[in-house]
């Protein structure tokens, strides 16, 4: 009963060992049937051992049959398909990716102190030439108030710079935009890859 289970568990190995290399159809038969062999060669020492004749014929006749079965499944073996796992498929590369969209746009400037007072100056001057007393003094308030905030809107304006925004779908499905103050060169369908916290062409 222990040699059987040793048979049978010395052919799953085999035959899982074979699904594991993803050698063709005639190499995996090839392979399994010198596996077959060799443990057709090993379990008849062992029936030579038998204690009597005819546990001995018995032991052989199993060993044949074992054998014979595992030479059959070796053949079924080479008309299936190998297993997913035994395919080899292209690498995942995190870092590579696609370009799918490039679109140019404008980036307001960002309004500094400079604006701010200079519009609130200008303001507070036209501000000042309106009415007299009291009111010349509330206009003055109000001129320089809202100088500032034109001054600081027309400060923005004037730095608003071109941008250009390149989306890239990469291999493992993230999707990411990169920003470029240069037009990068780059259009839709470009291979491209991570280059520090930027993108390059591959």
């Amino acid at each position: 009963m222990n040699k059987k289970v040793l048979i049978a568990s010395l052919m799953l190995t085999a035959v899982t060992g074979a699904f594991a290399q993803n050698p063709t159809a005639k190499q995996r038969y090839a392979e399994e049937s010198k596996r077959a062999s060799v443990r057709y060669n090993d379990d008849k020492k062992l029936c030579a051992d038998a204690s009597t004749s005819s546990a001995r014929m018995q032991c052989l006749r199993d060993a044949r049959a074992e054998y014979n079965a595992a030479l059959a499944q070796a053949k079924q073996n080479m008309s299936k398909p190998l297993p997913v796992s035994a395919a080899r498929a292209e690498p995942i590369c995190p870092e590579c990716g696609k370009v799918v969209a490039v679109e140019m746009a404008e980036k307001e400037g960002e309004g500094g102190a400079l604006g701010v007072i200079a519009g609130g100056v200008a303001g507070a001057l036209l501000g000042n030439q309106v009415g007299g007393g009291t009111g010349r003094d509330l206009a003055t308030i109000a001129g320089a108030a809202g100088g500032a905030l034109a001054g600081h809107k027309i400060e923005q304006k004037v730095k608003t710079t071109k941008v250009w925004n390149v989306t890239v779908v990469f291999e493992g499905g993230n999707r990411q935009t990169y920003s470029f103050e240069h037009d990068p060169g780059m259009v839709s369908g470009d291979l491209v890859r991570t280059n520090g916290n930027s993108i390059a062409r591959r």
